[in-house]
């Protein structure tokens, strides 16, 4: 009864693990799919656009991808081919031999020795066939040219779905810090103690307990350490052309079995739940990038948009003599830089939808609409005034009629402006005021204004054109 229900249970985890995966695949296509950029706003994003459809591939292809980080000469290459099989990973002396991360497909084969516990080593996450597995490596995170490679190496952690950081003795200041930062990442992690066969067992295992209960008590468990021997040596006794005899040391066999059964562990425990978590965590990443690149874009042109319709309503009001023409006039640029407004944030608005927002945003503004509708009434009277006595008086009453003018054009071009600012954060929130409502969203909003500045600006702007 046990273990029918244990059986049950598992079923239901593996059911539940599918789900979850095919729903990251379906978000993920759905947001490659769907992308709302323009060609100006892909500027800039396209490395990210197309990270997208290499994790949705990665999806499609259930591909775990393990990637190892550590300095020069910790034998990071070392460590994965030891888990390869085979030398596919660049090696050598020198500094910096892997000069950009390297992929390759992690091919497990079952083997069939009695007894052996190597007859696990063939990774099927549930419900999904024969998976995939690929080990990247990084360039050393202390080589020349680092501000690159910390980039590169964050870029790989981000995408990748577990980690494995390198180090071959005590850790030093630098390897702290990078293990630090990686950790920020919030993916699995083993760290992995490379060169155990260059030290004798005592100066291991102290070594072992100093990092384990000193240096990353704060970063990782036990669990999460292990002790390899990527390329071990082997002392030889040969014999020299003189008959005498030498120890001469030779490639061993690596020593890599317990890190294969841990990384195995994981991701046979939570192999496809760490895929689907880990790229929707990137997509999401990648998707936040967008939508600020769009935000960003948008607001430019909104602004400009916004100081396009100030400028043409300023421009109407002061050279428009008639009362009632002003009012209507200004009432209809305020609409049409709404309805501009709607289409740049791809919100549908009806002309009689831009009346509604618009009325709404002038009864919030209060006092700075009524203070533009006194200017327009009062200023209007006296601009009239002035402009019908211009023959009288032989063209000296144009002087105060276009400063007048200008004072009535900034009044309204500043209330404008305001209206501009306000419609913006209401498209831009997706046609909502958000839990404060209209007058909070409005307030907010001119109490940030530097209404002298701008009235200085549309005087400026004014008075140049109405001089030319």
């Amino acid at each position: 009864m046990d273990r029918e229900l244990d059986n049950a249970i598992l079923s239901f985890d593996d059911i539940q693990a599918e789900l979850n995966y095919k729903k990251a695949q379906n978000a993920l296509r759905d947001l490659v799919d769907n992308l709302d950029l323009t060609a100006q706003e892909r500027t800039g994003l396209e490395s990210e656009i197309n990270d997208l459809a290499t994790m949705l591939e990665k999806l499609d292809r259930s591909v775990v991808q393990i990637a190892a980080f550590g300095m020069v000469g910790r034998g990071k290459s070392s460590v994965l081919n030891a888990l390869l099989g085979q030398n596919v990973f660049e090696t050598g002396p020198l500094h910096g031999v892997t000069r950009t991360h390297q992929g390759a497909n992690w091919q497990l084969s079952q083997e069939n020795e009695a007894g052996s516990v190597s007859d696990i080593l063939r990774v099927t996450l549930p419900s999904a066939g024969n998976s995939q597995i690929e080990l990247i490596d990084t360039p050393g995170i202390d080589e020349v040219d680092g501000e690159t490679r910390e980039t590169l190496a964050r870029q790989v952690a981000r995408q990748a779905d577990l980690l494995l950081f390198v180090i071959s003795g005590d850790m030093n200041k630098v390897e702290y810090e990078a293990l630090s930062q990686l950790r920020e990442v919030g993916k699995p992690m083993l760290l992995v103690f490379n060169k155990i066969d260059q030290y004798p067992d005592a100066d291991r295992m102290a070594i072992y307990r100093k990092i384990r209960d000193e240096r990353v008590r704060e970063l990782l468990s036990p669990d999460e350490i292990v002790m390899v021997a990527a390329s071990p040596l082997v002392a030889q006794a040969v014999r020299r052309p003189d008959g005498t005899r030498a120890v001469q040391r030779r490639p061993g066999t690596p020593q890599v079995l317990d890190l294969k059964l841990k990384i195995l562990e994981i991701l046979h425990r939570e192999g496809k739940a760490l895929v689907a978590l880990n790229t929707m965590l990137y997509a999401d990443d990648v998707n936040e990038q967008m939508i600020a690149r769009k935000m960003q874009i948008r607001d430019e042109s909104a602004n400009q948009i916004i100081w396009k319709g100030v400028m043409t309503k300023a421009v109407a009001i002061a050279l428009n003599p008639v009362t009632v023409v002003d009012l209507l006039s200004g009432a209809v640029i305020d609409v049409a830089m709404i309805l501009t407004l709607s289409k740049l944030y791809g919100i549908p608005m009806t002309q009689p939808g831009a009346v509604g927002l618009l009325q709404k945003i002038a009864i919030s503004m209060g006092g700075i609409s009524a203070s533009e509708l006194l200017a327009t009434l009062g200023l209007s009277s006296l601009k009239s005034l002035l402009g019908l006595s211009a023959p009288a008086t032989g063209g000296v009453s144009l002087g105060p009629y276009l400063s007048v003018a200008v004072t009535q054009a900034g009044v309204s071009g500043v209330s404008s402006y305001g209206i501009g600012q306000v419609t913006k954060t209401y498209l831009a929130n997706g046609a909502s005021w958000g839990p404060d409502g209209p007058k909070a969203v409005v307030s907010r909003i001119l109490t940030s204004l530097d209404e002298a500045s701008i009235l200085n600006r549309i005087k400026n702007e004014l008075s140049a054109k109405l001089v030319n």
